[in-house]
């Protein structure tokens, strides 16, 4: 059995993918797809592609947009049926499953089951849900509804820009390929997001959102191969010294991924990561600019005196308290905790 493993592997890589197995075992994770720091950069630089008549009442709530951009992967951990709207395991589906999927909810339930669909990932379709849940806040005028569907809206569509958010091998396809998940949604950009150039346009309208969801997604599974075959390669050619540092967060010292090895793996994606990112922005304004057209463009300055209601602030402390107490739910999340 080994030496038939020995004839299959060569030996210095059998011996590196053994050792990378061990070291990647003890990398810390970190919360959420993008990672906390990226979802409220998205939902941040989002706002300032809005049009003038939007600008304003989103630049006054900004803090609380930003803050809250988290609030999915808190509920992914505290509440039952949050986790299968952050992703869907399109390669589940076959060969060639944007070919045989329905994009449509009710067909796609016929042909697969809705407990299928569930158990996979529903990321699409809830992105035209919550393209409806904004829709109808801003036609109440309700600025609680407004402000925490457009903060929830933002993370979920950053989720369809992430590749491993779209397959059943969302840690890696091998053992040793344990923590890509964190290093391409978190310690990259927070590592090289400071450097990135930011200036995208404008907002603009979307009249297929279903359609543009999907095809997010499809292009995003379209690059997940390529995120691990080139984070396969890195790791088989390149000494653990390279690739990892020890480094202190607190009052705790782990093995991280370096900032060398991160800008290699970047440049090697040809900016994979920085183009997600931009990606990810833009279809955040567009979509909540999408939404308030939908609505019929009221009046935002008309709500700018309203505040955020005792009754929602106290929802966000029972979510809080949830996220930091309860048992975690849904399938095992490869980020735990920021």
């Amino acid at each position: 059995m080994v030496t038939g493993l020995l004839m299959l592997f060569p030996m210095n890589k059998l011996f590196k993918s053994i050792s990378l197995v061990v070291c990647l075992a003890f990398l810390p994770s970190v919360a959420g797809a993008w990672g906390f720091y990226c979802h409220r950069l998205i939902n941040k630089h989002a706002i300032f592609l809005l049009p003038p008549e939007m600008v304003g009442f989103y630049k006054k709530h900004m803090d609380y947009i930003v803050q809250h951009a988290v609030d999915p992967d808190k509920r992914s951990h505290a509440v039952d049926g949050e986790a299968e709207k952050h992703y869907i395991d399109i390669d589940y589906y076959g060969d060639k499953p944007f070919e045989v999927m329905p994009r449509q909810w009710k067909k796609a339930c016929e042909k697969y089951t809705e407990d299928t669909l569930k158990e996979y990932g529903i990321l699409p379709w809830n992105i035209e849900w919550m393209m409806y849940r904004l829709t109808d806040a801003f036609k109440e005028g309700d600025v609680d509804k407004i402000i925490n569907a457009s903060a929830n809206f933002g993370h979920y569509i950053g989720d369809c820009n992430v590749p491993l958010h779209t397959t059943q091998y969302y840690d890696g396809r091998k053992p040793y390929q344990k923590g890509v998940h964190a290093l391409w949604e978190t310690r990259i950009p927070e590592l090289l997001a400071e450097n990135f150039d930011f200036f995208i346009g404008r907002a603009g309208y979307i009249s297929k959102p279903l359609d543009k969801a999907w095809d997010l997604v499809e292009f995003s599974h379209s690059e997940m191969d390529s995120v691990l075959n080139i984070f396969d390669s890195l790791l088989l050619n390149y000494d653990q010294s390279s690739i990892f540092v020890m480094e202190e967060r607190g009052s705790v010292v782990s093995k991280q991924y370096s900032l060398v090895f991160c800008k290699l793996m970047e440049k090697e994606m040809q900016r994979m990561v920085y183009r997600k990112l931009v990606s990810s922005i833009y279809y955040v304004a567009s979509f909540w600019y999408t939404a308030w057209v939908n609505a019929g463009q009221p009046d935002l300055d008309k709500m700018m005196d309203k505040e955020i209601s005792k009754e929602q602030q106290k929802e966000n402390d029972e979510l809080e308290y949830l996220w930091k107490n309860g048992k975690p739910k849904g399938r095992p999340n490869p980020e735990d905790e920021e």
